[in-house]
Order: structure tokens, then C-alpha cells, then sequence
């Protein structure tokens, strides 16, 4: 295979902080969170060559005061719920660009949140070392507290297994949780990493869970029986990881490149490494990832300290997009 660069979506002013991609068909190809407090849903362009504009802006969306740390969106593409610094979440009508709900219920920022499968309820996490569950409406259901973390959230995810109502969780007290929102107790607390937990995802047939530490580990669990399987040693801190949606990938953000590996053999199947622009002493890193649908297309936001590559300074933050091809070293 080789690697094959698919362009540059332009738009935010600071770091692409969260992506996610619609489930469904939908004229939105993605939907970016960002440092510069806002969010912005994309639309395919019409391009000539590969420095066309891969995407441009359909709705900005505007309301949170702080940093938007992450974004989830309804399986029906029509609605996102968001995260942020300012403590708060926030549920949009993607059609129209407007805020629908205002959730209040963190005591400080919040840095995680998503949507149940079936869209009937919202987990979010932060700071406060809260994970609150809410319904639609904006009304908070339950602050999961028994056997809880003791230090920060920094992610939360559901499981999709319609089957299974379980939430994953990932704590700066180098923990990993899982949660039964049947009851809403700690099913088993998963320990291993040796710095805090910075991402985790769990696969798409709901069977697996990865974490990600900044200790440079990835850890894979047995869900329904809370075993360790094996790590993936990165060498250096991981920022995010995600599964793709079709094959046996996991994909993982680290501070100096992107690394696909091969779940099947445990290995590197291959990896991006951004461009130094001249003058720029270090390079940019990718803190957020996310696959389409189809797993056709990886998209990973960039930081802005330096600026993103192929970006000259003084031009907004860019979003990288490489696609399937992500070929071996």
C-alpha cells in the first residue's frame, strides 16, 4: 500500500480539539471541535486538484466561552452535543447552526462527551472528576459517584453493542472504568497504565476496548470480561486512539506522527509523519482522529504550536485528511 495525502480543510483559528463523522448518509462530511470556542460542520467541494479545498464550512457553530474539548453527533447526523472549558455541554441542530439545549451540571470544564446508540441519553466527563448521564433534554439523569475516579475525566465513550448499555471511562489517575447504566455501578476498573489515561474507544462490534496513556501504551481489554489482551507500544505519548470501522485497524495519535497498526498481526501497519514547514523548529502534533463511516478516509486535527504543515504562517489551523492508504513504513 502507499500513503496517499487527500488534502486540507481550513476554517478553525486554533487546535482541532475533537472530529466526528456522520453515520449515515448526510451532506456533512465531518464535524470539528476547536481551542478557538467554536465548531464547525463540513461540506464536501468541488475540487480540480489536490490543493482544492478538500471541504469547506457549512454551519458554525457559536455559544461556548471557552475551549470546545469535544464533539459527538446523533446516528440520524442531525444533531451534535459538545463539551467545553466553559463547564457546560451543548446540544445543535446541525441544519440550522443553533444550540437546542444548554446543559449545566459540571463544576468545572468539561473534556469528554457522547451520544448513547440510540440517541436517548448523554454521558459527559471533566474536571470535577464528575461522569454525569443525562437525557435529551438537558436534564442531568445521574452523577455516576460510587467507586468513581479520583482524579480528572478525560473521555468517555458508550459502547455501540445495542445490547450492551455499557459506558467506558479514562481518568488522569491512570485508570480505565467500565460502567453499566443499567445500574449505573462499576462493572470492573481496568489498571496498567503508568500515566494518566488521555483517550479510549471501544470497537464496533462492542467487543474490545483500547486505552491511551501518555505513558506511550495502548492497552486492549476483553470488554465483557475486563482482561487485559496485549499493548502496542508507542514510544512516546499518545494523544488519541480510534478503531476503524471496517477493518482491524486501530489508529493512534501520537506526539510526532500517526500510526495505524494491524490488530490481527500486532503490528505497525504504517504511518504519517506532518511536515516541518522551513522555519518551524518543531513539529505540529495530531491530537484528534476520527474515521467516515465507510473508513474510506481518516481525518486528524492538528495543534497550531507551531503551525500545521502545508500551512504558511499566519493562515488558520489546518485540518489534516490522509486517506485509507496508509501504507507501511
Amino acid at each position: 500500500m502507499t500513503l496517499v495525502y487527500s488534502g486540507l480543510l481550513k476554517g478553525h483559528r486554533n487546535w482541532v480539539t475533537a472530529l466526528v463523522c456522520p453515520q449515515g448518509d448526510s451532506t456533512t462530511k465531518v464535524v470539528t471541535a476547536s481551542r478557538d470556542c467554536t465548531m464547525v460542520a463540513w461540506r464536501g467541494a468541488e475540487r480540480h486538484s489536490i490543493e482544492g479545498a478538500y471541504a469547506v464550512p457549512e454551519k458554525r457553530l457559536e455559544g461556548h466561552s471557552n475551549f470546545v474539548s469535544d464533539v459527538a453527533i446523533s446516528n440520524n447526523g442531525d444533531y451534535a452535543v459538545s463539551s467545553s472549558w466553559d463547564g457546560s455541554l451543548r446540544l445543535w441542530n446541525l441544519k440550522t447552526g443553533e444550540t437546542m439545549r444548554k446543559f449545566k451540571g459540571h463544576t468545572k470544564e468539561v473534556f469528554s462527551v457522547a451520544f448513547s446508540p440510540d440517541n436517548r441519553l448523554i454521558v459527559s466527563g471533566g474536571r470535577d472528576g464528575k461522569i454525569n448521564v443525562w437525557n435529551i433534554n438537558g436534564e442531568l439523569m445521574y452523577t455516576i459517584d460510587k467507586d468513581a475516579h479520583t482524579d480528572w475525566v478525560s473521555c468517555v465513550r458508550f459502547s455501540p453493542a445495542a445490547n450492551m448499555s455499557l459506558v467506558v471511562s479514562g481518568s488522569w489517575d491512570n485508570t480505565v472504568k467500565v460502567w453499566s447504566l443499567g445500574d449505573y455501578k462499576c462493572v470492573f476498573t481496568l489498571k496498567g497504565h503508568t500515566a494518566h489515561v488521555s483517550s479510549v474507544t471501544i470497537s464496533p462490534d462492542g467487543s474490545l476496548c483500547a486505552s491511551a496513556s501518555k505513558d506511550g501504551k495502548i492497552k486492549l481489554w476483553d470488554l465483557s470480561r475486563g482482561e487485559h489482551l496485549y499493548e502496542l507500544n508507542c514510544d512516546e505519548p499518545v494523544n488519541q486512539i480510534c478503531f476503524s470501522p471496517n477493518r482491524y485497524w486501530l489508529c493512534a495519535a501520537t506526539e510526532t506522527r500517526i500510526r495505524i497498526y494491524d490488530l490481527e498481526n500486532k503490528s505497525l501497519e504504517g504511518e504519517l509523519i506532518p511536515e516541518v514547514p522551513e522555519g518551524i523548529k518543531s513539529k505540529p502534533q495530531c491530537v484528534s482522529l476520527c474515521w467516515s463511516a465507510d473508513g474510506t478516509v481518516l481525518y486528524g486535527g492538528f495543534s497550531d504550536n507551531p503551525l500545521p504543515p502545508y500551512t504558511p504562517p499566519g493562515e488558520e489551523t489546518a485540518l489534516k485528511c490522509p486517506s485509507k492508504y496508509l501504507g507501511p513504513l
